[in-house]
């Protein structure tokens, strides 16, 4: 998950470190490791949700930071929706990604379990969370979940938390079925977070989900957030939308790697990213979507709940 920032004099700042980089998380030594044997060129995984030309846009400095740290070449897999970066976790197709926490609990089950989580944002006031949003149309005339009923729904991806997994299982509990003509008329996959938000500005479907920190100014699209990206983008005047529902707090997806790449190299990988907000706060930012200020350690228990979300959402397909 990242999100939309002008790199242009960020990339061109690599070439030295800042002063004040010199921190408690110091940038590593540029160099090649030993480890380029078996990782001879650092393959990135990036979430679908947001068009492919702006994601690529986007890390273009994060990825020649990579480059001119470990000396070896970068490629970066924009996959078309969440599905695409699981299946090359468990088809050893990318090494390294920043995950959802539902796509994370995804990769973890189809590989088998050769996914690690290493880090995940933290936001400035010491949070390491988000909520997932429903918003309408500001004109629809609709202000609750109940006014809804008999309308259709956007879900963002299959394998999204705040776009699909957390908002089913919330509505669930509230009586809210939300199999298609149960509650909703009609519901479907939008193919992605931003397309959700287009297609429900364009009248498509009634409402749809995202996810957003849910704090700060509204009228900026929150502190991060799609919505707030699509804000930066001129994409979307929050004058047009209305947020209904929010969301219990969802844990900030982690930076994942394979497994069975070299200890070294996952070593390199945690120590990079913990020195980057410091040292380059536009690269962390074009990761992190707005406003974080640090990495955090996470481990695989933090995202047990959505396995168990998974689960659950097999057992009730069988049920139907």
């Amino acid at each position: 998950m990242f999100s939309r920032r002008t790199l242009l004099a960020g990339a061109a700042a690599l070439v030295a470190v800042p002063a004040f980089a010199q921190t408690a998380h110091p940038m590593p030594k540029a160099g090649k490791r030993d480890w380029a044997k078996q990782v001879p060129v650092i393959r990135i995984g990036l979430l679908g949700g947001e068009n492919e030309a702006d994601r690529l846009q986007r890390v273009a400095g994060y990825k020649k930071l990579l480059e001119d740290t470990f000396e070896v070449p970068v490629k970066t897999y924009a996959a078309a929706d969440y599905a695409g970066v699981i299946q090359a976790f468990a088809a050893s197709q990318v090494d390294l990604a920043y995950m959802s926490p539902a796509a994370y609990a995804a990769a973890w089950m189809q590989s088998n379990g050769n996914v690690i989580p290493l880090l995940t944002s933290q936001e400035a006031d010491g949070s390491t969370s988000y909520v997932s949003v429903l918003y309408v149309r500001a004109d629809s005339g609709i202000t609750s979940i109940e006014q809804l009923k008999g309308r259709s729904l956007a879900w963002a991806d299959p394998n999204s938390a705040s776009g699909y997994l957390i908002p089913r299982s919330e509505f669930r509990v509230m009586g809210v079925d939300p199999e298609p003509g149960k509650y909703f008329s009609r519901t479907g996959f939008a193919g992605g977070h931003e397309q959700g938000v287009v297609a429900v500005l364009g009248k498509q479907y009634d409402a749809g989900v995202t996810w957003s920190s849910g704090l700060g100014d509204a009228a900026q699209g929150y502190t991060r957030g799609m919505l707030r990206v699509m804000v930066e983008k001129k994409m979307l005047d929050m004058k047009d939308m209305r947020i209904i529902w929010k969301s219990r707090p969802i844990e900030n997806g982690p930076l994942t790697v394979r497994a069975d790449t070299p200890q070294s190299f996952r070593d390199d990988m945690m120590a990079f990213h913990q020195a980057v907000p410091i040292a380059y706060p536009d690269v962390f930012h074009s990761m992190d979507m707005g406003s974080g200020k640090d990495w955090v350690p996470v481990k695989h228990e933090d995202y047990a709940v959505f396995i168990d979300l998974f689960k659950a959402e097999a057992a009730d397909r069988r049920k139907g």
